[in-house]
């Protein structure tokens, strides 16, 4: 087998899945930029809670691109069939690529706004697909495995975007409702303007909750969705072995916050593994039930009931669960068998203290990167090709974002945060 031919892939690959999460898509770009040349690419991943929707690239494209551009790609692309093709993005048209991933259980897209129309060689759209493949796997399974870091700063990002989402969606009804009232008025005498109007105004109205609708479905799970995920992958642990697996699903369609559904997973099966290391034991019992406030995941076996949390360990369990606000409940009946609870709120009681970079945009993230390791504006202009102009701008809102007084400052808390 010739394999002198992959070991550039191979680099390549690792070379994207080894960057921090905030700088995976801009190397993807610098990566495929050879194969694919394009001006912008985008991502639309079901997997990430806290920023589904990412860009990078030509500011002029990027500005006006947004979720509701990718999501039909995402509902109608075929994963291992990239497409090539044009379409209207921001009022204009531009060729692309668009490939969909099924590496994950709800998908992921990538699109590449190319700089030619020109038709890719199959032995490229293959490599695509591949690193897009591996890409999304790999950052799946740091969502499914989220340090408490990252889970914190998921749930803070979910819980404001969720209250702006709702704001808007209060705000713009409340005005659409009202337009529809004036509109709706037998002073009016233009009966065709009216009805035009009218038509104008529900329109506007059902685009804003499909947006909203859209963004909760990216960033949520069904509960009864997201046990069958867990059931999954836990079967083939027990599939072989003497005990007997029982699952309890959920009898409800509540909608769960990824990060809680993530952190309810990895925390039973988690539980599980500690269960199955215990003698005697010839059934397992896992089962969740979801309540208006909160999501309770047990683990019961019929083992010597010796479970304790100092068995179970206070590390990632104990953090995570922590982290949204949950607790470990562990109750042991020594010849009868332990029952373990994870209980988790379905509302955030707290917001966690915000990481020092949180609050900075994607972009911003990567002036300062540069920023920190003493590249001038200039350079930063280059590398991400945009204009000095907009660098300066960058550099001003991170300032100000850091309440810091200088670039040197600014890296500085770059560098002790990282």
């Amino acid at each position: 087998m010739e394999l002198s031919g992959s070991v550039p892939a191979l680099t390549a690959a690792y070379d994207v899945i080894r960057q921090p999460l905030g700088r995976i898509l801009p190397r993807l770009s610098s990566v495929l930029a050879e194969a694919v040349p394009h001006r912008a690419a985008a991502e639309l991943s079901t997997h990430c809670a806290h920023s589904p929707f990412k860009t990078h690239g030509d500011e002029d494209v990027v500005a006006r691109l947004g979720a509701a551009d990718l999501a039909p790609l995402l509902d109608s692309g075929v994963a291992g069939r990239p497409w090539q093709g044009v379409l209207t993005l921001a009022g204009a048209e531009h060729p692309v690529l668009a490939v969909r991933s099924d590496a994950t259980p709800r998908g992921a897209v990538l699109l590449l706004v190319r700089e030619d129309r020109s038709v890719l060689d199959p032995a490229v759209l293959s490599f695509v697909q591949a690193l897009w493949d591996l890409v999304t796997s790999h950052v799946d399974r740091l969502a499914a495995e989220a340090v408490p870091g990252a889970l914190a700063r998921s749930r803070t990002a979910a819980d404001t975007r969720a209250r702006v989402i709702a704001e808007l969606g209060e705000a713009h009804a409340a005005a659409l409702t009202g337009m529809l009232g004036v509109l709706r008025s037998r002073a009016m005498d233009d009966a065709t303007a009216r009805a035009a109007a009218t038509d104008l105004a529900v329109t506007a109205v059902l685009e804003l909750r499909a947006t909203a609708e859209r963004d909760q479905e990216i960033a949520e799970e069904p509960a009864d969705e997201a046990f069958a995920r867990l059931a999954e992958s836990v079967r083939p642990l027990m599939r072989y072995g003497p005990v007997r697996l029982e699952l309890g699903a959920p009898q409800s369609t509540k909608p769960l916050a990824a990060d809680v559904a993530h952190t309810a997973r990895a925390v039973v099966r988690a539980v599980l593994m500690k269960a199955l290391e215990q003698e005697s034991v010839s059934r397992v019992h896992i089962g969740w039930q979801v309540t208006e406030d909160e999501l309770r995941a047990t683990v019961r076996d019929d083992g010597p009931g010796t479970l304790s949390h100092c068995a179970l360990g206070p590390g990632r369990v104990v953090e995570r669960l922590d982290v949204l606000d949950g607790r470990l409940d562990v109750d042991a009946v020594p010849g009868w068998g332990s029952t373990v609870t994870a209980t988790v709120p379905l509302r955030a009681t707290r917001d966690p203290a915000p990481h020092p970079l949180t609050s900075l945009g994607e972009r911003e993230l990567e002036v300062l990167t540069r920023l920190a390791l003493g590249h001038r504006n200039r350079a930063i202009a280059q590398e991400l090709r945009i204009t000095e102009s907009t660098v300066k701008f960058h550099v001003a809102n991170i300032l100000t974002k850091l309440g810091v007084g200088s670039r040197g400052e600014a890296a500085a808390l770059f560098h002790a945060a990282a």
